[in-house]
C-alpha cells in the first residue's frame, strides 16, 4: 500500500463544524457555484452529493469517493467503490484551538511497485489539491 499526504492546511472553523461539514458533502456543491472563476476553475470538474465526492480528470476519468467510515470527530474515510485497485481517502481534523482546525488528506492506494514512479506524483498532486479545495470551501 503506498501513501501519500496532503500538507496540513489550517481551517478558521472549530473542529467540531469542519466534521459535521464533510459528513454531508452536498453543501459543498452551491459552495463551488458561489466561488470566484479563479477558485472554481482551480478545482476542476468536481461535484458533491450527500456522501460522495465526484471528481473528473482527463488523464483517469472518473473517480468517485464514497464515505465509508466517520470516526467523530477527528476523521472521515472515503473508499472508492467502483475503482479497479483498492483506493481509500481519510480527511483528518486536528484541533489546533477552539477556533481552528488542521486538516491533512491521506491517499492509501495499492499499485504495483513498478508503476509507483509513474502514478505516484500524480497521486501526491491530487492528495495536495483536496487539501487546497477544503481550504477553499472552508474559508469561503
Amino acid at each position: 500500500m503506498s501513501r501519500y499526504e496532503s500538507k496540513t492546511v489550517t481551517v478558521e472553523k472549530p473542529i467540531d463544524d469542519m466534521f459535521n461539514r464533510f459528513s454531508d458533502l452536498s453543501l459543498f456543491e452551491k459552495r463551488i457555484q458561489e466561488l470566484p472563476d479563479d477558485k472554481r476553475a482551480q478545482l476542476g470538474d468536481v461535484h458533491f452529493s450527500a456522501d460522495a465526492i465526484s471528481i473528473v480528470t482527463p488523464q483517469v476519468g472518473e473517480l468517485k469517493f464514497q464515505i465509508v467510515e466517520r470516526c467523530y470527530p477527528d476523521k472521515i474515510v472515503f473508499g472508492s467503490p467502483g475503482a479497479p485497485i483498492n483506493l481509500n481517502m481519510s480527511v483528518n481534523f486536528a484541533a489546533v484551538s477552539e477556533s481552528a482546525t488542521n486538516v491533512t488528506t491521506v491517499i492509501d492506494v495499492d499499485i504495483p511497485a513498478m508503476l509507483r514512479p509513474f502514478v505516484g506524483p500524480k497521486l501526491q498532486q491530487a492528495a495536495d489539491k483536496f487539501g487546497e479545495m477544503i481550504s477553499n470551501l472552508s474559508n469561503s
